[in-house]
């Protein structure tokens, strides 16, 4: 895999998240991301697991999910044992409720609290699908700013929808974004992209890399074929 080929797939974080998850599964995850140049974004109890057996796959796992209404000390704790765990990097669901309260402040100081707990990066989740309006997703993303948050990330995939090329336009007016839910294709991520978003989660992480890669290749053979002539 070339340089660029490799930048593009280090952007995907190949994701199992179910609450069917298995070791196996995520064995086949870390095998996926080790072939393809990937990420992997695995539930916390499997932390252990994947850091030995695949030390060199970026991991990121979650905190508070997927509805985000543990307290603000259990969503702590979860944060520093990620860490400890192997995690190289944490996606925290916001607490919508408090959100859609207009407790700005509450949802502020939850959010830097983990922060501060840890020393990797942290996205914040704030579960686009479930926000009815423009004010809400500034609100959730402001809030992140405030909190000193590395990236906002759009959605659990555990709501009804995902993300979408609007969203991912906002919320990257604030800072880096991870979009996340419903993304199952090359083309519906290089929209993500054009969009703004930085990082993509998504089960598909796999399906996305090979169909980046063939047409990657295909195009550098045209290229090739085209000097020639």
């Amino acid at each position: 895999m070339n340089t660029d080929a490799a930048e593009v797939t280090g952007r995907i974080e190949h994701t199992v998240l179910g609450p069917e998850t298995t070791p196996d599964d995520v064995i086949a995850v870390l095998d996926a991301a080790i072939e393809y140049g990937l990420r992997a974004c695995i539930p916390p109890c499997y932390l252990e697991l994947a850091d030995g057996y695949a030390p060199t796959v970026p991991l990121s796992t979650v905190v508070g999910f997927p509805h985000g209404q543990h307290t603000t000390a259990t969503k702590v704790a979860e944060a520093e044992d990620a860490w400890e765990e192997g995690a190289d990097e944490l996606d925290v669901v916001i607490n919508v409720g408090r959100l859609k309260a207009d407790e700005r402040e509450a949802v502020t100081d939850e959010i830097e609290e983990v922060v501060a707990a840890v020393p990797i990066p942290v996205k914040v989740i704030v579960e686009t699908p479930l926000l009815s309006d423009e004010g809400e997703k500034r609100l959730a993303a402001e809030c992140a700013l405030e909190a000193d948050a590395d990236y906002l990330k759009t959605a659990t995939g555990f709501s009804d929808g995902g993300a979408t090329v609007p969203d991912v336009e906002l919320l990257a007016e604030y800072m880096p974004v991870k979009a996340s839910g419903g993304i199952g294709s090359w083309e519906e991520m290089e929209a993500m992209l054009d969009a703004g978003a930085e990082r993509i989660g998504a089960s598909s992480g796999d399906v996305i890399a090979r169909e980046y890669l063939d047409q990657h290749e295909t195009a550098t053979r045209e290229d090739v074929s085209g000097w020639d002539d």
